[in-house]
């Protein structure tokens, strides 16, 4: 087993890269099944999840060439398989969307029910539902679904009774090749949406509207693959910001997008921390003398899920009472036991949690629960008295590429070492 060991105290400096976006790269590796011919990705994070997803293509007949860094080859015009092992999609819920793709090629595919991070109920009906309405047959049982075409696909409208990211990205993909026009309303609004969307029009789809609240595709007969290159990612690069602010830090976080951290950003210099937006790089600058903030997560443009871990750990060292209000997911606050153990005062009540601040953090043993309380943890750790040692590091291989040499860049005290 291994573990990180961090020494808290120092004040961060430094110039940082953030890779391409695990939440973006995932859906579009899926959807280069649609095409019959092959597609070449660059700026490919090189995660455990990207691994994960690569293994599940090539159980499904396709070729996957992963040998250049941050590049990955992908070739589906030979797909033998309509089921991907339970193995590994039971891993890692992604793996799901694999679905769609396959009904839109073979007619029919046979999944199992998805696993991933135990954040709280993640329900595929949503999923499910749009299938029907676009003439997909489903039987449920024994763990399985199992879906069929036999009249093929057809455009509908579709109503979204929540933007769930998973649902849009899975329901374009099938769209595309569906006969006729859908129209996808009340549907997710996030960056990694545009970017799966751009795509898809790279193969010759017709997408549009990605990024609103209503997208609309016109469906073709075929797709063919496409050169393209994946966004940075934002929960990564907010991960730094945060990073920067708790430190007391002064940190240039290059390879982002300003416009997709807004939501982190207001709330940083509401805070108390200095940042300055350029093009493609973020500078992060503060005193460690930050203000509480109240907190509440909601779907894109609002504040991400993804980053409610992360700013809580900043929060348990702020100054006053914050209040962070998680309405995503209903189970996602495991880190906070975990940050109690460190001398974080914190309580919560449902989905509410209530920090008082600033507590003085010591490092202990602690462990990462899922991908982002694992970011959370390293955090803390940066700031916290003596040395702080992180186990369960299989959730933060999942979503950080090489962040020990990042952190060890910029001055952090930080080692992966084997028990």
């Amino acid at each position: 087993m291994e573990k990180l060991l961090i020494t808290g105290g120092r004040a961060l400096q430094g110039r940082i890269i953030v890779g391409g976006a695990k939440n973006a790269v995932l859906p579009i590796i899926i959807a280069s099944l649609l095409a019959k011919t092959p597609s070449r990705f660059d700026e490919v994070p090189m995660l455990e999840d990207v691994r994960t997803i690569s293994q599940v293509l090539r159980h499904l007949g396709v070729k996957v060439d992963d040998s250049e860094p941050n590049v990955l080859t992908v070739d589906s015009r030979d797909i033998t398989s309509f089921e991907p092992p339970y193995d590994l999609v039971s891993t890692m819920r992604a793996s799901f969307l694999v679905l769609g793709p396959l009904i839109a090629r073979m007619g029919k595919a046979r999944i199992s029910m998805p696993g991933g991070c135990a954040i709280g109920a993640r329900p595929i009906d949503i999923h499910l539902k749009a299938f029907e309405a676009l003439g997909v047959e489903i039987e449920q049982g024994h763990g399985y679904i199992e879906a069929n075409a036999p009249k093929g696909i057809k455009g509908a409208t579709i109503y979204f009774d929540f933007p769930s990211v998973g649902a849009t990205e899975h329901v374009m993909m099938l769209a595309a090749l569906a006969k006729g026009k859908t129209v996808l309303e009340n549907v997710a609004q996030e960056p990694e949406i545009v970017d799966l969307a751009n795509y898809l029009n790279k193969m010759g789809a017709k997408v549009r509207g990605a990024g609103t609240a209503v997208i609309k595709i016109e469906g073709v007969k075929e797709l063919h693959g496409a050169d393209y290159t994946i966004i940075p990612d934002r929960i990564e690069a907010g991960t730094y910001m945060i990073a920067a602010a708790m430190t007391g830090g002064d940190v240039i976080i290059e390879n982002v997008l300003p416009e997709h951290q807004k939501p982190l950003t207001a709330k940083l210099r509401e805070a108390g921390a200095i940042v300055e937006e350029d093009v493609d790089r973020i500078h992060v600058v503060s005193n460690g003398q930050l203000k509480a903030v109240d907190v509440k997560t909601l779907p894109f443009p609002g504040f991400p899920t993804d980053m409610q871990a992360q700013i809580m750990a900043m929060l348990v060292v702020a100054n006053g009472r914050s209040r962070v209000t998680e309405t995503v997911f209903e189970n996602r606050f495991m880190h906070v036991t975990e940050l109690m153990r460190m001398g974080a005062k914190i309580t919560t009540e449902g989905r509410s949690a209530s920090i008082d601040g600033p507590a003085h953090l010591t490092g202990c043993q602690v462990r990462c629960t899922d991908l982002r309380a694992g970011a959370a943890m390293i955090l803390a750790a940066l700031v916290a008295e003596g040395q702080t040692s992180i186990v369960d590091l299989h959730h933060i291989d999942r979503g950080y590429e090489n962040i020990v040499e990042k952190l060890r860049g910029i001055g952090a005290q930080i080692e992966r070492v084997k028990e």
